[in-house]
């Protein structure tokens, strides 16, 4: 009897095997795409809640290049990376370029004993003096890219670049560099290495962002359907971080007087008004209750547990929501704006 080979996966989804992996699994499975690797030391996974999705784990430095050559559809990594890759005619797009973890910005930083120098003018200033002193301004980074036309564009146009694939923060003591451009999240490593930032010297924010395959994503409409299924549940999940769902319970005569005593109080007149239901009581219990169930932002949650009160609640239940659907994916739209930008680029 012949075997079966197993159909061929739809779509292939690299995900970060260092560094961001817990954060990101932790992300995905609260976003209701939870991951499944039934041995932590496979590299290869699925998506159970959306069928045809092979996830591949890589090293975030490679997901980039992983998606520009095709070889995956869609991947999670730095947004530093991206910037530092990617190119007008390459064929990477950024789906949503803000997931909320991994968060640390580029920036530069010199050693503390440079008393005289706080901002970026200072740095152009030195880098001066050292064209004048026949050598030039020596600047240790990983991310060539970013940094050069950080430099060119506030006026440091005399140094070199010390490209390192370790620790950054030793070449200046080590004098393989005059500073540093690193990414940095707390600056405690800083510190720890008698560096200190430049004012004005953030280059990048960054943070975990997810890209995709643009010619894979334009050219396969199945490819383009799961895309289209991991942003809603994203938007939405990452959406409903900034609201409250609340009900209370007041006592009135009908519904209509109950949401306009409601809805008199603009800290509780939710997104679109309240929803006013009636309360059926109990066994000998007293009649004419009605639940108000309003969705407010976060910010606001003690002023609309207040507001309730006022409206004559007895008791007031708050839940977080998991979800907020709006009535369109808008980072979808935006996607199917750039492909169609692509395609007639091409034309």
């Amino acid at each position: 009897m012949r075997s079966v080979r197993p159909a061929e996966p739809t779509l292939r989804l690299a995900l970060p095997s260092k560094g961001m992996e817990d954060a990101t699994l932790e992300f995905l499975a609260a976003c209701g795409l939870r991951v499944n690797r039934t041995n932590p030391r496979q590299y290869r996974a699925t998506v159970p809640s959306i069928g045809g999705v092979e996830v591949l784990f890589q090293r975030a430095g490679d997901i980039f290049s992983k998606v520009e050559e095709g070889s995956v559809d869609l991947g999670i990594t730095g947004l530093d990376i991206v910037r530092e890759h990617q190119r007008e005619e390459d064929d990477v797009v950024v789906l949503q370029s803000e997931l909320g973890y991994g968060a640390c910005a580029l920036v530069l930083a010199v050693p503390e004993g440079w008393i005289d120098v706080a901002g970026v003018t200072d740095v152009a200033e030195i880098s001066a003096e050292l064209r004048g002193r026949g050598r030039d301004l020596r600047v240790a980074t990983k991310y060539p890219n970013l940094t050069r036309q950080f430099l060119l564009d506030h006026g440091i146009n005399y140094f070199t670049l010390v490209e390192s694939s370790g620790a950054l923060e030793a070449a200046p003591a080590l004098n393989a560099a005059d500073l540093i451009c690193d990414l940095v999240s707390s600056g405690v490593t800083l510190r720890e290495n008698r560096l200190k930032q430049v004012a004005g010297g953030t280059i990048l924010q960054s943070q975990a962002c997810l890209i995709g395959n643009r010619s894979a994503l334009r050219d396969c409409a199945d490819k383009l359907e799961i895309a289209r299924q991991v942003l809603e549940l994203i938007e939405a999940q990452m959406r409903s971080r900034d609201y409250f769902s609340l009900t209370g319970n007041i006592r009135g005569d009908s519904a209509d007087l109950v949401a306009r005593h409601v809805t008199s109080h603009s800290e509780v007149a939710g997104l679109r008004g309240p929803t006013i239901s009636r309360v059926y009581p109990k066994m000998g219990g007293e009649d004419g209750w009605f639940a108000a169930t309003v969705v407010v932002q976060s910010t606001l949650l003690l002023r609309a547990v207040d507001a309730l009160r006022r409206a004559g609640a007895s008791e007031v239940s708050v839940a977080p929501l998991r979800y907020m659907f709006q009535k369109e994916c808008w980072s979808f739209e935006a996607l199917l704006r750039q492909l169609e930008r692509g395609a007639r680029d091409d034309r």
